[in-house]
């Protein structure tokens, strides 16, 4: 009598490990879009925070973009270094964080929307219109 496995149950254990294999990958993928949108998170209240900072001081906020939408990191000039080391960046290059000025009052904005694009939430909860035309689905204002 021979010892060894049978044609079927190295198919079973096969295929066993390939389904565990591919959940695997899942769940790594998605865990990795929840970590890139908690930083896009955290990076929005970095930039809120520091422009609260900054009205505190000014009494208004920052204009780098008129009446519409603006790279984040045009905001250097008015917020780094006082107020932050450097204006954060998207975990993905592929985009930036948004930024426009409103409630415009003498010449000076008092209020503003900072937007983002966040992957693993379908809708997800916002206080502003985010910059829609860069595909952006999250947005924070002004309090």
């Amino acid at each position: 009598m021979r010892k060894g496995f049978t044609l079927i149950e190295v198919l079973v254990v096969v295929t066993i490990i390939a389904v565990l294999i591919s959940i695997g990958i899942v769940s790594y993928s998605s865990v990795n879009r929840r970590s890139r949108d908690a930083k896009r998170k955290g990076d929005v209240e970095q930039l809120r925070s520091a422009l609260e900072m900054y009205r505190a001081d000014n009494g208004y906020y920052p204009d780098v973009s008129g009446a519409s939408w603006a790279d984040a990191s045009g905001l250097s000039v008015a917020l780094v270094p006082a107020y932050l080391p450097a204006i954060p960046s998207d975990p993905k290059n592929a985009q930036t964080y948004r930024y426009v000025a409103s409630n415009i009052s003498g010449g000076n904005y008092y209020g503003y929307c900072l937007s983002a694009l966040i992957e693993s939430e379908v809708n997800p909860s916002d206080s502003c219109t985010p910059d829609t035309l860069n595909s952006h689905n999250y947005g924070v204002k002004s309090p």
